[in-house]
Order: structure tokens, then C-alpha cells, then sequence
């Protein structure tokens, strides 16, 4: 996904009536309002160092909640936090923004993952088979 559209996606999320919103619908001259300056000034660029040291935990507005361990070689492996279920993926780092995708039986998983300046706690809007889905926290654990 275009970072452009993550930062839109995230930001009408996260600062309107919390309902994913397809940026379609959200005017890209969004970015250029002190509204969208201010909360982008609370967001960082994540780092390879930031994407592979330690365990991560996601958790979606559903309750779901599956832990992530990102390897060097780009894959990653998640599990299901309380059965242990394993699925695999990949991902990417671009400009800051970690992307990642995970395969679930017939089922793709898509988001892209924006740092938070203040606290370790990142954000993203999830798509099931490049569909709007979910909006995530992810967690770094060291």
C-alpha cells in the first residue's frame, strides 16, 4: 500500500468517529490541515533494528490478539496468543512504514504499520483480501 494512503487511512481513523474509512473517500488535500500536521508530528519512522528486535503483539478491534516475531530475511511468523496457532507472512520496511502480509488458509492479510513517537504502541489499518478490515495496535515486547 502507498504510504500516502496509510497516513490518510490511519489519521481519519484515528482522529474522526473511529470507522475505517477507504481513502477513496478521504481527500489526499487532508495531509496539508494542521489537524493532519499535528497528529502526524506524534508518529516516527520505524527502523529495521525497531521491526526485528523483540516480539510484537497485535491485537484488532475484534479482541483478536496474536504475537509476531519478524525475521532478518523479511518473513514473519505469527501465532495466535493464547492456542498457539501459526501462520506465516512476510514483510518490508519502506520509507519508515513496515509492511506487512500474512497468508491464513485462503485469506491474505495485508497492513501497514505507522510508529508512534511517545510510547511503542504503533498503529494500522488492516485489509482481508484487499478489503478495508480491521484497525490494529501493535506492540513492541523486549
Amino acid at each position: 500500500m502507498h504510504s500516502d494512503t496509510t497516513l490518510i487511512e490511519l489519521f481519519s481513523y484515528e482522529t474522526g468517529n473511529k470507522q475505517l474509512s477507504d481513502v477513496i473517500n478521504v481527500k489526499l488535500a487532508v495531509k496539508a490541515t494542521v489537524p493532519f500536521q499535528t497528529w502526524h508530528g506524534n508518529k516516527r519512522a520505524l527502523t529495521t533494528e525497531d521491526v526485528i528486535s523483540g516480539q510484537w503483539v497485535k491485537t484488532c478491534t475484534a479482541g483478536y490478539i496474536t504475537e509476531l516475531s519478524f525475521n532478518q530475511d523479511g518473513r514473519v511468523d505469527e501465532f495466535r496468543l493464547f492456542d498457539r496457532f501459526h501462520t506465516k507472512g512476510n514483510w518490508t520496511l519502506e520509507h519508515g512504514i513496515l509492511s506487512v502480509q500474512i497468508m491464513k488458509g485462503e485469506n491474505q492479510y495485508q497492513f501497514d504499520v505507522v510508529g508512534n513517537s511517545d510510547v511503542n504502541i504503533h498503529s494500522a489499518i488492516e485489509r482481508k483480501n484487499g478489503r478495508l478490515h480491521s484497525y490494529l495496535k501493535l506492540m513492541q515486547i523486549k
